[in-house]
């Protein structure tokens, strides 16, 4: 579990063994993470399977593939990092578990006091899950939806998330990993879901 606060940037290195092992590098997180430890790589919930001094490795499921960006990204492109949430940490974000609802896509990115606001387009199965002022994590930090559309959310960055993560670099095109609210997932699940079934079932 994360909380979508970022707290390292890592560079990545590439895509080994048939595309299904990822090598990146972390000067600052080599030496805490253990083997087995999970780290958020933009968004990403990954496992560590080895390391080399400040080389970190993880292994790449087809699902991961298929569902994020990690399979897009070229060497020296910078990563959201954020090691998993301890009890004793402060939940800054909200509840991120680092498994990706859809890829999006950078509409338009628009300067704002210091800031910026981003629109970002989503996949439209994704669009119960989105409420206004509701949380959603994008390429692993925790935002805030400041407006929303059938297909396009915005959200506010400021300063010091653009200092901290790589959204200072992104361009409209560039396609980045949404995890929606958990809890509006699960809210629609035990809820709305099953009307619809019942519906469908008379």
């Amino acid at each position: 579990m994360f909380t979508g606060i970022i707290t390292h940037q890592g560079e990545f290195q590439g895509l080994q063994k048939g595309r299904r092992e990822m090598c990146l590098r972390a000067p600052e997180l080599g030496g805490t993470l253990g083997l087995g430890d999970s780290l958020a790589v933009n968004g990403v919930c990954l496992s560590l399977i080895r390391k080399d001094n400040d080389l970190l490795y993880f292994n790449l499921s087809e699902e991961t593939l298929k569902k994020t960006t990690l399979g897009t990204l070229k060497k020296g492109n910078p990563l959201n990092l954020e090691p998993s949430l301890t009890l004793a940490a402060p939940l800054g974000g909200h509840l991120v578990t680092g498994h990706i609802d859809g890829v999006g896509r950078v509409q338009r990115v628009t300067p704002r006091s210091g800031g910026k606001r981003i629109a970002v387009t989503f996949p439209p199965e994704l669009r119960a899950f989105f409420v206004p002022t509701g949380s959603v994590a994008l390429d692993g930090v925790s935002l805030t939806v400041a407006s929303l559309s059938a297909s396009i959310l915005e959200v506010e960055v400021i300063p010091i998330t653009l200092e901290q993560t790589h959204i200072a670099l992104w361009k409209p095109g560039r396609t980045v990993n949404i995890e929606c609210d958990i809890i509006g997932k699960y809210v629609y699940n035990w809820t709305v879901k099953p009307c619809i079934k019942t519906k469908l079932e008379r």
